[in-house]
């Protein structure tokens, strides 16, 4: 009797690059010499082979319906050599053989209402989170929020006047799901969840709840002579991670979720070491649909980083030049005995020697 085939595995991962990539690209893979910035939002890559690649890169947002998606391929189609590719920050870029074909590309998309840019020194795309449209647990729209500042930066991003790259980031919430970098616009939540405890019996499975809390802060209780749930208000971190599996522990609220601003990450090892971001703005307004208060703290910090920071100097390495009191007696922004850490891990952060900038 004939051995029975094992069942193949479904191959559900990411395609091969290979087979999308423009045949420039793929004829020099790894054989690049050198590149150059000839204006914002095109890269020119030259080969040993002398073999040249134009890339026009285009502001998009991360969510695209299908008209835009097409209207984005007719461009490549008609103007360029057909072969695209969206960036980690959601933008798209055409990439074409022939110098030529870069004016007639810029202009196609700057009449079809794209702003070309987002290179060097300039303001990047935005990376954000899911936001109202797919999560279950934002305190505000991470996509909106984007869109609103984007409106307001867009001269940062079409040119490159900005001292080094400039990275942001936003969430809806503090579990972070999109990444954070040089600056973040978080939620934050200012309170711990409110529990309908003659609910939780019937909707949730509390093993599950108690598990999914990153801090421990939720335990099994009775309520009533019913089976429910306590959070420990000294632990809780206010995430919301305790509401999908649980909808009864309510997390927002239209009165205390709001915004908060954080500066100063660095996921890289470049330049310095990786270091956590810090908090320089709490409580900001949570004012949909232009949220123009996160927008004009944001703004803000960047022009004084414009206008303070060296050359080439990155926010972070500005920050840890001036240090952080001259970081807010040049922004404005007020300090408050809450921007110090008083977790028990903070020791690490704090200053332990009498060197001080003044």
């Amino acid at each position: 009797m004939a051995k029975k085939e094992m069942r193949q595995p479904i191959e559900s991962g990411c395609p091969d690059g290979f087979q999308y990539m423009h045949p420039v690209m793929l004829r020099n893979f790894g054989q690049w010499q050198w590149h150059d910035h000839p204006r914002p939002g095109v890269l020119r890559h030259v080969a040993h082979s002398g073999d040249e690649i134009w890339t026009v890169r285009a502001g998009t947002q991360r969510i695209l319906d299908v008209f835009t998606l097409r209207k984005l391929c007719d461009i490549g189609d008609e103007f360029a050599d057909g072969h695209v590719r969206f960036t980690i920050r959601s933008n798209i870029e055409y990439m074409v053989s022939d110098q030529g074909k870069v004016d007639p590309l810029i202009k196609a998309l700057e009449s079809s209402g794209f702003v070309v840019g987002g290179t060097k020194n300039s303001v990047a795309m935005i990376a954000h989170t899911q936001g109202w449209l797919h999560c279950d647990i934002p305190g505000t729209d991470a996509s909106g929020v984007v869109k609103s500042m984007m409106d307001e930066l867009i001269d940062e991003f079409r040119n490159c006047n900005m001292p080094n790259r400039v990275h942001i980031t936003t969430s809806c919430c503090q579990i972070n799901c999109g990444g954070q970098g040089d600056i973040a616009i978080n939620v934050q939540h200012t309170k711990p969840p409110k529990i309908n405890h003659d609910l939780v019996a019937n909707v949730c499975e509390r093993p599950s709840v108690v598990a999914r809390c990153p801090v421990a802060a939720i335990r099994p209780a009775l309520v009533n002579g019913k089976p429910t749930l306590e959070v420990d208000e000294k632990k809780c971190i206010c995430c919301g991670a305790c509401y999908p599996p649980c909808p009864p522990m309510q997390i927002n609220d239209p009165e205390h979720t709001k915004l908060a601003i954080w500066v100063g990450g660095n996921h890289s090892n470049a330049r310095s070491k990786p270091s956590f971001q810090k908090l320089v703005a709490s409580g900001v307004p949570n004012n949909p649909p232009r949220w123009p208060e996160a927008t004009a703290i944001v703004k803000r910090i960047l022009r004084t980083y414009k206008e303070d920071a060296k050359d080439w100097e990155r926010i972070n390495d500005w920050i840890d030049r001036i240090g952080w009191p001259r970081f807010f007696e040049l922004t404005g922004l007020p300090f408050t005995k809450y921007h110090i850490d008083h977790w028990r891990g903070s020791r690490k952060s704090l200053n332990a020697s009498t060197h001080i900038r003044f």
